[in-house]
């Protein structure tokens, strides 16, 4: 099936888009071609992109595997509300002027705790 995670796969496919496009409008408008040519805020702008494309595919696959596993919508809808929210914060608290560390910290513990979160429960689903 996998409705659930279809709808947050889209969301965040459209925040990689976004955090995509943001580095290539300032590489554009900056003329940097490859790199970050030593610029801070270019540096920023890629490793948000760069993290969203680290951490989202672990936690789309194990959300899709939760709503195999048949678990109810309501946990899947939480599993997916944390890693969405997790790395909205993350992107939003990474971008500059100035860098927000505390959405930052919010995101990387909403990421963590729903891919082992999701972990742990596809553990005891599969074993218990």
């Amino acid at each position: 099936m996998g409705t659930i995670t279809a709808i947050y796969a889209s969301v965040l496919a459209l925040l990689y888009i976004w955090l995509s496009t943001r580095v290539i409008g300032y590489r554009r408008g900056n003329r940097i071609s490859l790199g970050d040519n030593n610029d801070p805020e270019l540096r920023q702008r890629i490793r948000a992109h760069s993290n969203c494309a680290e951490y989202v595919p672990i936690g789309v696959i194990l959300l899709l595997l939760l709503e195999l596993q048949g678990l109810p919508a309501l946990a899947v809808h939480a599993s997916g509300l944390c890693l969405l929210i997790g790395r909205a914060a993350h992107a939003i608290g990474l971008q500059p002027h100035p860098m927000n560390f505390g959405l930052r910290t919010i995101g990387m513990v909403l990421t963590l705790t729903q891919v082992v979160g999701t972990a742990f429960v596809l553990l005891a689903v599969a074993l218990f």
